[in-house]
């Protein structure tokens, strides 16, 4: 699914059980917000931005550290390492305010968001639940 695919469905509300898709949604708006807040220049709102995105990646980082986490070892291991670079960049921008630090926590998200949308279209898929989209409707 490609990122205008994802952005045409920015505003259509997150369908209940399927995590994935929530992940995916919600990493996608972080991301949004951010870039919005970036081009925008209003400094309150990305620093908010930010530190919502931040506040996403730690909610990401202590699902990924139960114990009872279903998530491949190697895919956990990989998401832990993006987790403290992004605390790293997060707290960088926080202190230094250079914008383009943010550059790369955008493309994170973005990229994250895209794998955890195909993982749950193909896993939907395999179940036979696919749903039409509303302009596929």
């Amino acid at each position: 699914m490609s990122n205008k695919t994802l952005l045409k469905h920015y505003d259509t509300p997150i369908e209940a059980g399927n995590p994935q898709r929530t992940e995916a949604w919600a990493l996608l708006q972080a991301a949004v917000r951010i870039k919005t807040a970036q081009t925008s220049g209003d400094a309150d709102a990305l620093r908010a931005a930010v530190r919502l995105n931040w506040r996403l990646w730690t909610i990401l980082q202590a699902d990924l550290l139960e114990p009872t986490c279903p998530v491949p070892t190697e895919i956990r291991a990989n998401m832990l390492s993006l987790a403290a670079f992004v605390d790293k960049q997060t707290v960088r921008f926080l202190s230094e305010g250079e914008t383009s630090l943010l550059d790369s926590l955008i493309s994170i998200n973005r990229e994250i968001s895209r794998g955890l949308s195909s993982a749950a279209e193909s896993s939907a898929e395999a179940q036979g639940q696919v749903q039409a989209t509303p302009s596929e409707a």
